[in-house]
């Protein structure tokens, strides 16, 4: 399965990923907006990839890869969390995992492609994201993408710096 956006397409994760995703789930730096604490296993990652195989009505997770059009890269991970096709929504993550790769129009180009998928595909309602406070550039990217922000989690996030607040936005699709 592959989504097309202009400059990225966003497809299936395969065995091959799980390198890339021991490498970003394992990257402390990011566990912040991961809301990791611990490492992962290359067993953990791949009993992930094989639940993945399953419906996803039934893990109410997707996981998809971000790959470059023109050269095949991967440049990073977009998640649907917390499927509900009762309310017809679905959280939504993403990873550009490179400093390199960020600020070259990928991740929007893929929040883009998910939304169209999201709605034409699995005829969802809304998506929605929760981001930092001082998350600037992912703050951007969601409004850049019609995402609404619709409130405000105080102090919900610990960070070395102190408690920091946590945004929720919401596009209606």
């Amino acid at each position: 399965m592959h989504i097309e956006g202009e400059k990225i397409c966003l497809r299936a994760v395969e065995p091959e990923d799980i390198s890339w995703m021991y490498r970003w789930e394992n990257d402390s730096s990011i566990w912040a907006v991961s809301g990791t604490i611990a490492p992962f296993s290359c067993h953990q990652l791949q009993r992930f990839l094989e639940e993945q195989q399953f419906d996803l009505q039934q893990t109410r997770q997707q996981r998809l890869m971000i790959q470059t059009r023109d050269d095949g890269r991967v440049v990073g991970a977009l998640d649907l969390f917390e499927l509900d096709l009762l309310h017809r929504r679905a959280g939504i993550g993403i990873l550009i995992a490179d400093p390199e790769d960020r600020e070259q129009g990928y991740a929007k180009d893929a929040v883009q492609a998910i939304v169209r998928y999201a709605h034409e595909v699995l005829g969802l309602h809304q998506l929605w994201c929760n981001v930092g406070a001082e998350n600037r550039a992912s703050r951007a990217l969601f409004a850049g993408c019609g995402f609404e922000e619709c409130g405000v989690k105080r102090q919900w996030l610990r960070t070395a710096q102190g408690w920091q607040d946590e945004i929720l936005l919401q596009k209606i699709l």
